[in-house]
C-alpha cells in the first residue's frame, strides 16, 4: 500500500510540474508557441542596432511594436518619421510607454553602421529604453520591406525613395494599424489603435 501511494504521489507531482512548465512557456515572450501565420515575425532577420548588438528581431515579440523603415542621411522624410513616432510616445501615459517598442529598420545598411544610427540616436534625444535604431544584412533588406509593406527604391546619387509609414504590431507580430500621416501631430486614429494596444 505505501509503495501505490508513493507511486501516485510522484505521478501527481509529475502531472503538476508539467502543467507549471506548460503554463510558463505559454506566458513568456520568448516561448516556444508557435507564431501566428501573419506574424511579421515568420520572417527571421538578424538586426544590429545603435550598440553594435546583433539579434533576431523576434526577441521584441512580447510586447506591442511601432516600426518604421528610414536611412540616417535622409534630410527630410525620414526626420518627420522620428518626429511621427516622438508624437506618439509623448501621447502615451508613462505606463504605455513602458509597454511599446519602437523600432526604425534601415534601409541603406551600409552607410547605417552602429555609430550612424548612435549618432540619430544621440541628436534626436531617443530613450534606448524604448527606441531601438538597428541595420539587417543587406540582402534582407526588400524582404523587411515587404513584410511591413513598405515600397522603397535606390536612387543614382544613393538617395531612397520611399513610402512614409508607421506600423503596429502586436505581441506577436501581426499588423494592428498603419499610418502615412507623418510629422508632430499623431494621426488620431492610430494614436488610438496605440493606446488601445499598450493598455490603459
Amino acid at each position: 500500500m505505501k509503495g501505490l501511494r508513493n507511486l501516485l504521489f510522484a505521478i501527481c507531482t509529475g502531472f503538476l510540474l508539467a502543467l507549471v512548465s506548460a503554463a510558463v512557456l505559454a506566458g513568456s515572450p520568448g516561448s516556444s508557441r508557435p507564431l501566428p501565420r501573419d506574424s511579421v515575425y515568420q520572417l527571421p532577420v538578424k538586426l544590429t542596432d545603435q550598440a553594435g548588438r546583433n539579434a533576431d528581431w523576434r526577441t521584441r515579440r512580447g510586447k506591442p511594436q511601432l516600426v518604421s523603415m528610414f536611412y540616417t542621411s535622409c534630410q527630410y522624410i525620414c526626420p518627420l518619421i522620428v518626429d511621427s513616432g516622438k508624437a506618439v510616445e509623448k501621447n502615451l501615459t508613462p505606463a504605455q510607454q513602458q509597454r511599446l517598442g519602437i523600432l526604425l529598420v534601415s534601409m541603406d545598411p551600409e552607410r547605417d553602421t552602429p555609430d550612424a544610427l548612435r549618432h540619430i540616436v544621440d541628436k534626436r534625444r531617443l530613450d534606448t529604453s524604448r527606441w531601438t535604431l538597428a541595420s539587417p544584412p543587406r540582402g534582407d533588406v526588400r524582404a523587411v520591406a515587404g513584410v511591413l509593406g513598405i515600397r522603397y527604391r535606390q536612387l543614382a546619387d544613393g538617395e531612397f525613395n520611399h513610402t512614409s509609414a508607421l506600423i503596429l504590431l502586436d505581441a506577436d507580430g501581426r499588423i494592428l494599424a498603419r499610418t502615412e500621416q507623418v510629422g508632430s501631430r499623431p494621426d488620431p486614429e492610430f494614436l488610438a489603435s496605440v493606446r488601445k494596444a499598450t493598455g490603459p
